[in-house]
């Protein structure tokens, strides 16, 4: 089962309307650029999704709309975690029910639990899941680090099948390595900038950002240290770079959002607390994308 969850996961953006409202003609658009332009797998109301800001309903409708529009071509991933265990397992069971083939569970936020607090946490969703799940661990976000040796205590349950690691550079994953005793266990990159060296440092996969606005490079690019053409994929990386940086100007998804809209695919609409992309940096996000080669829509970097 983890086999399937390898390569360039797109974090996909949540489309809204210029009123504010759900966009879901706008979300369908982006998964069938991403059917045709060989994503391998997507992951809905992620933090770049929004989804601290989604109703129950908007995020059952997301959930509906991909399962429906993907058709088991590729996988569907869903963000059921939340910073209250009860909640989280009750949203890992209705993914479950509406068709996710895994869930991806973030490390609970504000609460900041111990290591013990998480093992118990995760434990218990898993032991309530019918999907797989992968562990989410972004302490930049959330002040709650999920540690090496805790993944690892987590990896005998056979429902959690992997983490996403969204810390830069490769130093945790070789600690991940270390420490984890399964050879299905799936490390994944959660950090476009230094997803190439977690690649080759063993990871298989990345949850990717910049995919949305480059799913054609960002699946080539994988595939490429999959087979072994480290060449072409340091090629594909250096030509993503000033994308990458671009996309995190500001917070996440507030540029992505931006990139989107000059793409014409979507609203640039994010939801409060966030604010569209700051005036000044439009025009260097523009240019950026230029340089890429993406102002057409979806053409590979």
């Amino acid at each position: 089962m983890a086999e399937s969850f390898r390569g360039s996961l797109v974090a996909i953006v949540t489309p809204f309307t210029a009123s504010g409202a759900l966009d879901r003609e706008g979300f369908v658009r982006l998964l069938d650029c991403h059917l045709a332009e060989g994503t391998d797998g997507v992951v809905v109301a992620g933090t770049t999704g929004e989804s601290p800001t989604l109703e129950e309903s908007e995020w059952e409708i997301l959930v509906r709309l991909a399962r429906e529009r993907l058709a088991g071509r590729i996988p569907l991933i869903v963000g059921s975690g939340t910073n209250n265990t009860r909640r989280s397992v009750e949203r890992t069971r209705r993914a479950a029910e509406l068709g996710a083939d895994a869930c991806l569970v973030v490390t609970p936020y504000y609460n900041k639990p111990t290591q013990e607090g998480l093992d118990a946490h995760f434990s218990a969703l898993a032991e309530a899941s019918p999907v797989p799940l992968i562990l989410y661990n972004v302490p930049g976000r959330t002040s709650c680090d999920l540690l090496p040796e805790t993944v690892a205590a987590l990896a005998r349950h056979p429902r959690i099948v992997g983490v996403k690691e969204a810390t830069a550079g490769t130093e945790r994953l070789r600690g991940l390595r270390e420490r984890v005793g399964r050879d299905d266990f799936l490390f994944l990159s959660g950090d476009d900038p230094t997803a190439l060296e977690f690649l080759l440092a063993g990871g298989h996969g990345v949850v990717s950002v910049t995919a949305n606005v480059a799913p054609r490079a960002m699946h080539d690019l994988c595939r490429a240290v999959r087979d072994g053409n480290v060449r072409a994929a340091r090629g594909i990386d250096a030509r993503l770079a000033e994308l990458h940086r671009g996309l995190f100007v500001e917070p996440n998804p507030i540029p992505v959002k931006w990139a989107l809209h000059e793409l014409g695919l979507i609203e640039p609409v994010v939801r409060l607390p966030l604010l569209p992309l700051s005036q000044p940096r439009r025009a260097a996000l523009r240019d950026t994308l230029g340089r890429a080669g993406l102002l057409s829509v979806f053409v590979s970097a």
